[in-house]
């Protein structure tokens, strides 16, 4: 059997020191807010090289949060991807906004630039790029394009931790962000959480304030705020698992690239890397015009594989008011055709050479 995801071997790995740090935590009573989530967030902001850095809950309160603290309201347009995980769509109509979805590069899967500007009206008050399955989309573009226009740019960073763009990590790019702690994600926690990032003090200041139920001192609430704390043993965890990421993104392309390798002559289209920014393979993704019989002779082995995602957003029902028959024919395309392989960082050559090989046996 070989999972999507190893994290039992991660956990291995760690075990020592999240062991020690869990049993701390408890012994010292300090659950909400305490020590580690604070050291969490100077590491964190400290790698990703922007000023603020504030544990959430989930990544979807990071993106809902930080769309409050950079101004977007009710019957705002934002523009962003129909294939994403729905949490970016859903952080924008929590805030009264309409989500304006537009099509997508045929390679990269990310938003198309282009797209973006000839979605434009005068209603447009944000863009909200995915960096999608860890590889960042075209910041440069999108960036011009916001300066142009006087747009907030907030990034989907939950599938991109470590990735950068000319150096710089996603997530201090645009004027906010949020990230994922999903247990799998290239950095995850033993559960949900979420990291909101910007570098304008007053965003971070308000953030703070709505994750803690409109409060900056206790008992005495100013705004109408949320329960969004990240859990203190989950800062634990994170910590533990910040000190390696770079090994395990260098381990994910390792993985991916040997894929590439091993593939390469089939009938599929492996992941392209358009070179603006360094991919960090939260998913490995395919497109096969025979995907559901590699799929099913993967399964038949026991080799995991999925599809992300087998219905665009602009296509759920829960959009059905805003998308109308909307018709985005490349994210469509991509949806009908992809699927993903197994991929983490403890990803053996053999196992890779395996599925590879039950792939070519359907394929070949």
């Amino acid at each position: 059997m070989i999972p999507m995801v190893n994290l039992k071997a991660q956990y291995a790995e760690i075990k020592e020191e999240v062991e020690r740090g869990l049993a701390e935590t408890i012994e010292n009573c300090s659950f909400i807010l305490g020590a580690n989530v604070q050291a969490f967030e100077r590491e964190a902001a400290e790698y990703l090289g922007v000023k603020h850095a504030i544990g959430v809950a989930s990544g979807t309160d990071a993106l809902h949060l930080a769309l409050i603290a950079e101004g977007i309201k009710a019957g705002d347009e934002v523009i962003t991807t129909p294939f994403t995980f729905i949490a970016t769509a859903e952080a924008i109509k929590y805030v009264g906004a309409i989500p304006v979805f537009v099509d997508i590069d045929p390679r990269t899967f990310n938003i198309c630039p282009k797209a973006i500007e000839a979605a434009i009206t005068p209603k447009t008050k944000a863009v909200m790029p995915v960096h999608l399955f860890g590889q960042p989309a075209d910041m440069n573009a999108i960036s011009a394009i916001c300066e142009k226009h006087n747009l907030k740019l907030i990034e989907d960073c939950c599938q991109s931790f470590g990735a950068t763009v000319n150096g710089k990590q996603t997530g201090g790019i645009g004027h906010a962000a949020g990230f994922s702690f999903f247990p799998s994600k290239n950095l995850g926690a033993f559960g949900d959480g979420g990291l909101a990032t910007t570098n304008c003090d007053k965003a971070a200041a308000k953030i703070r304030q709505l994750r803690n139920h409109g409060s900056d001192v206790r008992y005495y609430h100013d705004i109408i705020g949320y329960n969004s704390r990240l859990d203190e043993m989950q800062a634990v965890v994170l910590r533990a698992k910040l000190k390696h990421i770079d090994k395990y993104n260098q381990e994910r392309r390792r993985v991916a690239h040997l894929y590439s390798q091993l593939l390469a002559g089939l009938p599929l289209e492996t992941p392209f890397e358009d070179g603006l920014g360094q991919h960090v393979y939260h998913q490995y993704t395919l497109l096969c015009d025979r995907r559901d019989e590699v799929m099913a002779a993967l399964q038949a082995k026991q080799i995991g594989c999925a599809v992300y995602y087998p219905v665009p957003l602009h296509q759920q029902n829960a959009f059905k008011e805003e998308c109308n028959g909307m018709t985005l024919p490349v994210t469509e395309s991509v949806a009908a055709r992809c699927f993903s392989l197994p991929i983490c960082p403890y990803l053996k050559n053999e196992e890779i050479e395996e599925i590879v090989t039950v792939i070519r046996g359907v394929l070949a």
